[in-house]
């Protein structure tokens, strides 16, 4: 059989690894397996549209280092290919003293990770570039800006299939078996062999690794972000990012203002567990994703260690006045009437059976496989950059250009 390589699923990260490895190795045959009938339906475009650059990450790790180096890669891929970007910038605020040492560990992550440019504001600093903003401080992040990531998606598949590779959507996978040659790949759409299986299956990365052959030690568990939109009288508040000094209990940024590549400017999330894993409002549920979740040790060993915080995001994805009160800690001005429904997306976090939330990219490499087991944000930014990092991990492929 000739080398064949089988990637199953078609959001960015795994249109970016197929782009990789294409161009690396172009001897080589490529079948993408997206479930969807489009390519970049779930966490790929159903996001806040950033490019971060890396301010959050703990150095040295894969995030980090990827995210630094992604977000140039991906603002020069959308440079090449007429993507609709713009490198805006944004600002870290802290809005009491309280905040100050979090935010200077900021500061220092986001200088031995690389930044270009950051900036310590006062409060008067920070005025000049968001002059509604509350803070007594502030970290400047010119580095990072907003981006059409279905643009992206677009924009990967075309490069995909006129370089020859094989992207076939409605091919939900649902067997893979091992073979003397490799793997079968079995779908809704029929089966395909190849000698290699990449798995950049996203919010259903944890149950094709099981079909593989591995044990779910690792689980899924879908957290749903909800936003609002701000009315377009009340737009004038914000002028690029704010976000704040984020809780370093939990994996989230918290609530933040974004404006929007196509216009506008969102206001959220908060985090929720998801009914469903591809479950974007309460009234979405999969009884088979819910009891996957419940029955799972790991998704009450968090609750229990994290109660409050549990419960604040509950009430506040119910309680307009409360996802109110959290965005005037940003924006004082801002009231319920500015608010409008937004968007909601589903962030597939990986959690280990002892309720600790994995924080970096996960991959795991066996025989003949890789599986990304943990690739949240900012693996939208940093696909490109994952994308060399598996690569270079497959055997017998060259290496990069100029590595």
């Amino acid at each position: 059989m000739s080398r064949r390589t089988l990637i199953v699923g078609g959001g960015i990260v795994g249109l970016a690894v197929a782009r990789e490895l294409s161009q690396r190795d172009p001897g080589r045959s490529i079948v993408l397996l997206e479930k969807e009938e489009e390519v970049g339906r779930h966490q790929s475009t159903h996001n806040s549209g950033v490019l971060h650059a890396g301010l959050y990450y703990q150095p040295g790790s894969l995030k980090a280092r990827l995210a630094v180096s992604g977000v140039r890669m991906m603002t020069e891929f959308c440079r090449e290919h007429g993507i609709a970007h713009e490198i805006c910038g944004k600002v870290v605020v802290a809005t009491s003293a309280g905040e100050l040492p979090a935010l200077e560990r900021l500061w220092d992550r986001g200088q031995r990770n690389g930044l270009r440019g950051l900036r310590r504001l006062s409060s008067d600093e920070l005025h000049e570039i968001e002059p509604h903003a509350h803070g007594v401080a502030a970290v400047h992040v010119p580095e990072e800006g907003i981006v059409d990531y279905a643009g992206v998606c677009a924009a990967l598949r075309r490069e995909l299939e006129a370089a020859g590779v094989e992207v076939r959507t409605g091919a939900k996978v649902i067997s893979i078996r091992a073979t003397a040659a490799g793997w079968a790949v079995g779908t809704e759409a029929g089966e395909w062999d190849g000698d290699y299986l990449i798995n950049c299956a996203g919010l259903f990365s944890d149950r094709v690794a099981e079909l593989a052959g591995i044990a779910r030690t690792v689980r899924i568990v879908p957290f749903r972000g909800e936003y609002f939109l701000l009315r377009p009288e009340a737009q004038r508040l914000v002028r690029h990012l704010i976000y704040p000094v984020p809780d370093a209990r939990f994996p989230f940024l918290g609530v933040h203002f974004t404006r929007m590549i196509g216009g506008g400017v969102e206001a959220g999330p908060n985090a929720v567990l998801a009914l469903a894993r591809e479950g974007y409002s309460w009234s979405d549920v999969s009884p088979r994703d819910l009891a996957d979740a419940l029955t799972f040790p790991g998704l009450w060993r968090f609750m229990v260690r994290y109660p409050a915080l549990c419960s604040h995001e509950i009430v506040r994805s119910l309680s307009r006045a409360l996802a109110v009160k959290s965005l005037q800690r940003l924006v004082p001005e801002v009231t319920a009437a500015d608010l409008q429904p937004g968007g909601a997306g589903v962030r597939a976090q990986a959690m280990h059976v002892d309720g600790t939330l994995i924080q970096d990219f996960w991959l795991e490499q066996r025989p003949g496989a890789l599986h990304v087991l943990n690739a949240p944000s900012p693996a939208a930014t940093a696909s490109l950059a994952i994308a060399r990092e598996l690569v270079d991990r497959l055997p017998d492929v060259p290496p990069a250009a100029g590595a």
